[in-house]
């Protein structure tokens, strides 16, 4: 199972409303989870323990974008991080990408502070899983953070999806497309649930495309809208089920994603990507994966995110605002809020109101 850019937001869809729920609590202190550069250690914590020091992570689907950009983070606030997914140096993935390959995920993390471990696996293999479970338990002891960031089925969406009715789309597509979205984060959940509740606070991260409240509106697609939906419904549900544990589940989503394949679809690079607004106006709203890792980092450090989060989602923009960290760039973007109230609300504002 793929890794690997969770989520990119497309312009060709109905995404919806803002910001999800989670914000009514005060504002704690920021962590140092959104500083120093998108690679790289950060100087200020050279010789000091990180937020995350002694946690254990798997970061399932670490391949390429917000995975990657989360196992870096994660990394970065000092956790050892297990990075999964199936484009290694020895093989690649359906996707078609062998740009960027997990040894690569497992290098940046520790190169941020971190301990990388890339483990190549396809999360729709019960075996493989269960066997990736067995080694973190073999040589950890423990799990303490579970991202599910599984996906890879962008190469579906353009030809298979987008602009047809559902029954319109291949039958084996749209199938493929609920393996890849939901059946691989059921089997991960499923099998690293009985490591992860051995924590002494565990933490499920559920990484989709839309907020519970942007998701009312219908994404266009049905297989689309089930796959990124589901997650949503799956840190709901296990966040009752981890309550006893102290634990938290929570589904998270990036705005308009900045991955390697959506710079490579408008033809440029992270250095010069504002040159694809003219062909995509909306562009301009467009974050790095680093911003939701971030906030996701500043999230795993805070000792009451149970309190906070259980069971809900939230997005990027959202933790921004809770945590106080940025993107690369020095802004805050909140693409959720841009869509539901300047494209779909028609108020007038442009891009650079929502940053």
């Amino acid at each position: 199972m793929d890794e690997n850019t969770n989520t990119t937001t497309h312009t060709n869809t109905n995404i919806g409303t803002g910001t999800g729920t989670g914000t009514t609590t005060p504002t704690p202190t920021p962590t140092n989870a959104g500083t120093g550069t998108a690679t790289g250690a950060d100087p200020r914590r050279a010789g000091r323990p990180g937020p995350l020091s002694g946690r254990v992570a798997l970061v399932a689907g670490a391949t390429r974008g917000a995975g990657r950009a989360l196992a870096v983070e994660l990394g970065r606030a000092g956790a050892t991080v297990y990075v999964t997914g199936r484009t290694s140096r020895g093989s690649v993935s359906e996707v078609g990408r062998s740009t960027e390959t997990i040894e690569q995920t497992a290098e940046l993390v520790s190169a941020a502070g971190g301990a990388g471990i890339a483990v190549p696996t396809d999360h729709l293999d019960e075996d493989r899983v269960r066997a990736l479970v067995r080694r973190i338990d073999r040589e950890r002891g423990r799990l303490d953070i579970l991202v599910n960031d599984l996906w890879g089925g962008e190469h579906l969406l353009t030809g298979s999806v987008f602009g047809r009715k559902s029954w319109q789309t291949p039958l084996a597509d749209g199938l493929r497309i609920l393996e890849l979205g939901v059946r691989s984060h059921v089997i991960t959940a499923a099998l690293a649930l009985p490591l992860l509740i051995r924590s002494d606070a565990p933490l499920l991260v559920e990484v989709t495309d839309g907020t519970a409240a942007a998701n009312r509106r219908y994404r266009e697609n049905l297989f689309y809208d089930l796959a990124k939906n589901a997650p949503i419904r799956i840190a709901f549900g296990l966040g009752q089920e981890l309550a006893e544990y102290r634990g938290t589940a929570v589904a998270v989503t990036p705005g308009f994603l900045r991955s390697e394949q959506m710079l490579a679809h408008f033809g440029v690079s992270e250095e010069n990507w504002r040159d694809a607004v003219a062909r995509e106006p909306h562009f301009a709203i467009a974050e790095s994966p680093h911003y939701l890792a971030r906030g996701v980092a500043a999230l795993a450090a805070d000792p009451d995110r149970a309190a906070r989060w259980n069971g809900k989602s939230t997005s990027s923009g959202e933790l921004a605002q809770v945590y106080g960290v940025r993107d690369v760039d020095g802004s805050r973007p909140d693409a959720w809020a841009y869509f539901e109230d300047v494209v779909h609300g028609g108020k007038n504002g442009s891009a650079d109101d929502y940053r």
